[in-house]
């Protein structure tokens, strides 16, 4: 469920209709909706109600600060994978012992940030990262707790860039070396073990790949805490997938994946720690476009938009689907005919759905990319010199921009062209 609806035949966020938000604010934006996030973060909180539990806000798939503020009003922890991810969470008002640093390249100056700056636990993904933490947190007199995240070599039946859990992927201490690092864990002076950490992929629409996950970490619980490991929190990670295409069936929902938790591992009495963000944001979001021209080729129709693949890369880097719908709803029985949607960069993979059926749109009519609340503004850049994508949040009847586009001159001044290309130090010309 989402907070975007019709109203009046206007699609609106909440009670904003979004015509009123791109006469304020221009196309591309992205627009969030804080009724939804709020209802997305609280299903989750009722699927593990009972169980001690922390969820941690996945941020890589929006880290907003105002989405991070508003999820942090709720409870909720922050999973960081870089120092400014760690610092943005800190910005957002979220305190160190609610944070976890996961990923599979942390550095030193990133480890000493967030020991200095506090730190829930450091989810370790190599026997050397775990070596190195341990120097760091010496040097500061600290111990570093930690969760070392194992590969469970389970499929996730995910596309192939966003499955983490099998063999041959980057992520985590294969399961069957598992016990022999947390052995060289337990004897390093500067590192706390408190538990195990496990994910195993992104936008997953079965529950089967979870239960195989977890029930292995189940069997690691048991003999780890065997030889002695203190074993008290289990982060399962996140990964449950959203409905991109509101014609299919729709992927689990929390409550079963609740209930796959407590089947598998709520008998070890672990706090769970729970790592979602595209559920959380994806359906919270949407992009708002304007039609440039509908333009007639050689046995097809495109529709080109003002937002671009820099805006919105999903479609071009993963053939991701997007539902696209007209912001003025259409009359009941429009004809639909086959388009290309794309945006204006010089790229032919600048194209966001070939054959689409839409209903008859021109020049000026906006549209509406659904589920592009996470994966969309975070990864969006400034290709072809595109002043970066603003977003807005929305809350009941009113909105407010919680990023502004850059104007061009922010942009260039960005730059510098060095004294001896003949400009002086750091100038360039001006354009008009």
């Amino acid at each position: 469920m989402d907070h975007f609806l019709y109203r009046d035949g206007v699609l609106h966020a909440e009670e904003v209709p979004l015509p009123e938000i791109a006469a304020a604010v221009g196309t591309p934006v992205y627009v969030y909706s804080a009724a939804t996030l709020t209802r997305h973060y609280r299903v989750f909180e009722e699927a593990l109600a009972g169980l001690p539990h922390l969820i941690c806000y996945a941020m890589k798939a929006n880290s907003n600060l105002a989405v991070l503020r508003l999820m942090a009003s709720l409870g909720a922890g922050m999973d960081v994978v870089s120092e400014g991810e760690y610092r943005r969470a800190k910005a957002a008002g979220v305190p160190g012992e609610r944070i976890v640093f996961s990923g599979v390249g942390k550095t030193r100056a990133e480890m000493r940030l967030a020991l200095t700056g506090g730190i829930r636990q450091f989810n370790v993904e190599s026997e050397p990262e775990l070596i190195a933490l341990n120097e760091v947190a010496l040097s500061l007199g600290l111990r570093a707790p930690i969760a070392i995240r194992v590969n469970p070599d389970v499929d996730a039946r995910t596309h192939a860039k966003i499955a983490t859990g099998r063999s041959e992927n980057k992520f985590g201490v294969p399961i069957a070396r598992a016990r022999a690092a947390y052995a060289e864990a337990a004897a390093l002076p500067g590192i706390e073990v408190v538990g195990i950490d496990v994910h195993i992929g992104s936008q997953l629409t079965e529950l089967a790949p979870y239960a195989a996950a977890f029930a292995k970490v189940a069997e690691l619980t048991d003999l780890l805490r065997a030889e002695g490991h203190d074993i008290r929190r289990l982060d399962l990670g996140g990964g449950l997938g959203i409905p991109y295409r509101r014609s299919n069936d729709a992927p689990p929902l929390p409550f079963d994946y609740g209930e796959v938790v407590r089947r598998c591992v709520g008998h070890l009495g672990c706090e769970i720690e729970i790592e979602p963000g595209r559920l959380i944001a994806g359906n919270a979001g949407i992009l708002l476009a304007r039609v440039i021209w509908r333009k007639a080729g050689e046995g097809r129709d495109f529709l080109i938009l003002d937002a671009a693949m820099n805006d919105l890369v999903r479609p071009a880097m993963y053939d991701a689907w997007h539902d696209v719908i007209p912001v003025e709803e259409p009359m009941a029985g429009a004809e639909l005919a086959p388009v290309d949607i794309v945006g204006p960069v010089c790229e032919t993979g600048d194209t966001f759905a070939r054959g689409r059926p839409m209903p008859p749109l021109g020049a000026g009519d906006l549209v509406a990319f659904r589920s592009a609340g996470a994966y969309g503004a975070v990864m969006a850049s400034e290709y072809n010199s595109r002043p970066l994508v603003p977003e807005v949040l929305v809350s009941g009847d009113h909105f407010a921009v919680v990023r502004a586009r850059p104007s061009f001159d922010e942009m260039l001044n960005r730059d510098t062209i060095p004294e001896w290309l003949g400009l002086g130090p750091g100038r360039r010309e001006r354009s008009g």
